[in-house]
């Protein structure tokens, strides 16, 4: 896998400036979506969160020697965990805020515990077998998302099916037929055709450009007072401390993705840079974010499944999508004008970025020629499937569980030392 030429733009290769832009702005339509939903749930404000993953982006960037072609958004696996410890406090959020700070804590330890130990252990831990099931999941585990949104349910209304499905084609006709430029950006028109689209079918809502402000700085939160920022104390009490157990969970995530990520662009990420570096990096992004008033940040497969699609995998490109979301953060009419893009959209959309992502864990299976008439492959790669998709669930205690991706690969991992090898 390592040093594999698969991408058309390389890590490390800069685009000629007008298609850079281009290029970074697709990744912003990709992420916008979860990346505001995640505030919107918790009550944060959306505008921190749109900044906060910028600049976790570029810190993440730095903190791996720009080796890496990660974005960071905010994490849906904290949202339960922080509207419990927002509760408890009486809607105070200085224990979601210095939880999720902690959380960024641990990230850093881990890695430095990593770091000691030497890398050697993580090729016993994920074999093939092991890792191609975790990305199938993590695709395949959002797929429902992906569906719902599009509006494929019962009782779903026929002009948003219509519009996912002339975003679907759009993206898929243009990936496969288009050449030059046009080939490289199958998502950026295939959103404008379905907004347009959308809002010839009386789905787009303009209401919140009307009433957003033209330029404002993000409404941050701070543990001091700064000027006319909101502020929050540091707290130590169990509300925060119920937050922790979810990093297991995050970290679990953390190596998935950057597997996946791997994958796509034809290295081995959790050696180079290594999974000491992408860790501090996350840990890093999320106590910033967490630090300023924002959610936690994790790596996003929808970005993700842009690179696997396009083929471009500079980090060039991801660091100008951190900069437009900084930007964004402080223009709420760009930024409400991309949040009235109909879910319907964005849903045709995901099912091509989620469906990427799950086909390239079936294509580690092949490439690596996983042998399936063992009992023992067929074994592990049946638990983790059922168990990531099933909806499995085991407590950890408090608010925190482990579920989906998380929970699939430790049965993996687990299964894989224990079974025994068959010979050949």
């Amino acid at each position: 896998m390592e040093n594999e030429k698969t991408l058309l733009v390389d890590v490390n290769e800069k685009p000629a400036p007008l298609k850079w832009f281009f290029l970074s702005f697709q990744h912003v339509f990709a992420m916008f979506g979860a990346t505001i939903l995640v505030p919107i749930l918790t009550g944060f404000p959306v505008s921190v969160a749109l900044f906060a993953s910028g600049v976790g982006t570029l810190v993440y960037t730095l903190c791996t020697k720009g080796k890496v072609p990660v974005y960071l958004g905010s994490s849906f696996a904290y949202i339960t965990a922080v509207q419990l410890a927002v509760a408890a406090m009486g809607g105070d959020v200085s224990a979601s805020q210095t939880g999720l700070m902690l959380v960024g804590l641990i990230y850093v330890i881990v890695a430095l515990i990593i770091k000691k130990v030497g890398k050697a252990w993580i090729d016993k831990l994920l074999p093939p077998i092991v890792i191609g099931p975790m990305i199938a999941v993590i695709g395949l585990g959002l797929a429902g998302s992906a569906v719902t949104n599009a509006g494929f349910v019962e009782g779903g209304a026929a002009e948003p099916m219509i519009v996912a499905l002339v975003t679907f084609l759009v993206a898929a006709l243009i990936s496969t037929k288009a050449k030059g430029f046009l080939k490289i950006v199958p998502f950026l028109i295939a959103i404008v055709v379905g907004y347009l689209l959308s809002w010839a079918l009386g789905l787009v809502d303009f209401s919140g450009v009307q009433d957003a402000a033209l330029f404002a700085l993000p409404e941050f939160m701070f543990p001091f007072k700064l000027g006319n920022f909101g502020t929050y104390k540091l707290y130590f009490g169990p509300e925060t401390w119920a937050i922790l157990p979810v990093a297991i969970v995050t970290i679990s995530e953390h190596i998935g993705d950057h597997t996946v990520l791997g994958k796509i662009c034809g290295r081995n990420f959790l050696k180079d840079p290594g999974l000491d570096r992408t860790l501090i990096g996350d840990g890093v992004a999320t106590a910033l974010s967490a630090f300023m008033g924002g959610p936690a940040n994790t790596t996003y497969g929808e970005n993700t499944g842009v690179i696997g699609l396009t083929r471009i995998g500079s980090v060039y490109v991801t660091c100008g999508a951190a900069v437009i979301a900084i930007l964004l953060s402080c223009c709420g009419k760009i930024a409400a004008l991309i949040a009235s893009i109909p879910s319907c959209v964005l849903g045709g959309m995901s099912i091509l970025l989620y469906g990427v992502i799950a086909s390239n864990g079936l294509r580690i299976l092949v490439d690596s020629k996983v042998d399936f008439s063992k009992q023992r492959n067929l074994i592990i790669a049946s638990a983790m499937l059922v168990i990531g998709l099933g909806g499995a669930i085991f407590p950890l205690g408090g608010s925190a569980t482990l579920s989906g991706t998380a929970l699939s690969a430790i049965v993996g991992i687990v299964l894989n030392l224990i079974l025994p090898k068959e010979e050949a």
